[in-house]
């Protein structure tokens, strides 16, 4: 019998490839550049892979893009956060009058900015009482995700807010890697000793009481997730479809991309991830994803910040590849090593 996950399946199953001679051709471009042949590292990899995704020999940055996807979580009623469900509304409030640290980010590398409220005053159900979200609801706030793209975005960058969500992340993360759940709880916002010890509880909890499903990662998210995580397992489905490179942020943006890739490992091919959080086994996730990190320096505020950093690299290699003068503009023979 279809069930309302069955769209996303198909989806997914129809998933593009990258362009590969697109990617060719800016490794080539690369060596006749004016600097040594991969002197930039894995920033020349990085520009290689925008034309690979965007299926552009010239790959481009003009609509860069930070999405933040905000939602509340029925699992605060546990006691498992350092500040009430009504900040997420505060912070909402922050980024609209240009005050959120995401804001400055965005302003001072001249990216794009919109934040999705998903339904602040209808938090999720508490999930250790019952699925945090129905599969029909999961679906349609996956599809409501798929729509930060209208208007046209040539690199995506998600982020997210929401109180009580790295206790949904940690909870996704325990389902679908198994183990000790206690690993992937971290603090969070700030949680004290026995808000953290009651962050464990409340993803063994779940685990138990949602252990029919644990063999789906969509019903996985569903269960133990919440609207913004959803949204942006939505997100970077309809970024791959359209061909856009997504720039993963933290702990909890990475949770819906490992959604995806426990459903289909190359569905996420065309994601970079921004940097490594000091939130929860954020590192461990990244490795069992096969992504590595732009940067580590020890951040987990969310809200996208570290995916618009990288982003910022991403524009800088981009203008390099762009502009640097060739080694014949400047009058240079290349070693007869590279002539070939």
């Amino acid at each position: 019998m279809p069930t309302p996950f069955d769209d996303m399946r198909a989806l997914l199953a129809a998933c593009p490839d990258a362009d590969e001679a697109a990617r060719a051709s800016v490794i080539k471009r690369q060596g006749t550049l004016a600097k040594p042949l991969g002197s930039l590292g894995r920033l020349e990899d990085v520009v290689a892979h925008l034309a690979a995704w965007q299926g552009k020999a010239q790959p481009v940055m003009m609509r860069p893009m930070i999405c933040v996807f905000a939602a509340n979580h029925g699992v605060v009623a546990q006691g498992v956060s350092a500040f009430p469900s009504d900040v997420t509304a505060l912070m909402l409030k922050a980024y609209g009058a240009g005050g959120g640290t995401i804001n400055q980010i965005c302003a001072a590398y001249e990216f794009g900015f919109k934040a999705f409220e998903l339904a602040l005053e209808m938090p999720t159900a508490d999930f250790t009482q019952g699925p945090a979200l129905d599969e029909k609801a999961c679906v349609a706030t996956m599809a409501f995700g798929m729509e930060a793209l209208a208007g046209g975005v040539d690199v995506l960058g998600l982020g997210e807010m929401g109180i009580g969500n790295t206790t949904s992340a940690a909870a996704i993360y325990a389902a679908l890697y198994g183990g000790d759940p206690d690993r992937f709880v971290g603090i969070g916002a700030g949680a004290d000793d026995a808000q953290l010890a009651r962050k464990k509880q409340a993803v063994r909890q779940g685990l138990a009481r949602h252990a029919d499903c644990l063999e789906d990662p969509l019903a996985i998210l569903a269960a133990l997730g919440g609207r913004e995580i959803a949204a942006m397992t939505g997100a970077i489905l309809a970024a791959r479809l359209q061909h856009v490179p997504v720039v993963l942020d933290g702990y909890v943006v990475t949770a819906a991309a490992a959604v995806l890739h426990a459903i289909k490992p190359d569905s996420i091919s065309h994601c970079i991830a921004g940097h490594c959080s000091a939130e929860g086994a954020h590192r461990e996730v990244l490795e069992r994803l096969g992504l590595v990190p732009m940067l580590d320096l020890g951040m987990r505020l969310g809200e996208g910040t570290g995916a618009a950093f990288a982003m910022a690299l991403i524009k800088g290699a981009l203008a390099c590849y762009n502009n640097t003068h060739s080694l014949q503009q400047i009058g240079v023979v290349p070693p007869a090593s590279e002539l070939h």
